[in-house]
């Protein structure tokens, strides 16, 4: 679901605090564009991995709350039995942001990261000044094989009203693709140098 989507069913449904949002963002566009994106096109299940994209604020004001919403983290098992139909292609281990500290002493598992929000597959990293750019980074781990495409789209507030678009108007989206291998690749270790060396990805091309 895009964050367009998740917006409406936020807002119909009245989670998320969306009339507060929408009283403090102004109906305003902002020029935007993704600077950088990369995610290895090779990877195997169970083997961490990491998406990154990098977001510039091109217009000549302060983006209220930069944010990025995926919609291809999983997929719809068609499955008629299943309890829940919907299953991940990658865990997200980290999500963007400074995970939370913890309240007491012990080992945090998957912390999802401080820009984690109430909208699906949403994630936010407050105001981007003019001119300024903003890193989102998620630690992954594949666990379906195949060949699988990441969507993710730009968004310059979470109620509705700030609008991220390109130069000529378009979207603020990029595509992703990946080939996940179902073994982790074949190691061996390099005698002249004594490192690990990985091997090609089994049953990827």
């Amino acid at each position: 679901m895009g964050l367009a989507g998740a917006c409406a069913a936020l807002l119909a449904s009245g989670c998320g605090g969306g009339n507060e949002q929408n009283h403090s963002e102004a109906k305003r566009t902002y020029q935007m564009s993704i600077s950088s994106a990369t995610f290895p096109a090779k990877q195997s299940v169970a083997r961490p991995t990491e998406l990154t994209l990098r977001v510039h604020n091109e217009s000549s004001r302060t983006v209220p709350n930069v944010a990025i919403s995926v919609d291809s983290f999983s997929y719809v098992e068609k499955h008629p039995e299943l309890a829940a139909n919907k299953r991940p292609i990658w865990v997200v281990e980290e999500g963007p942001g400074t995970p939370a500290k913890l309240p007491v002493q012990s080992q945090g598992v998957s912390p999802p990261g401080g820009a984690q929000t109430a909208y699906v597959n949403t994630w936010a990293l407050g105001p981007l000044k003019a001119g300024a750019s903003r890193t989102f980074t998620w630690k992954v781990v594949p666990v379906k094989s195949g060949a699988h495409t990441v969507h993710l789209t730009v968004a310059a507030g979470l109620a509705g009203n700030a609008k991220a678009a390109l130069a000529n108007g378009g979207v603020v989206t990029r595509s992703l693709s990946a080939t996940v291998a179902p073994k982790p690749p074949l190691t061996h270790v390099n005698p002249n140098t004594g490192k690990v060396a990985p091997g090609p990805f089994i049953g990827s091309s």
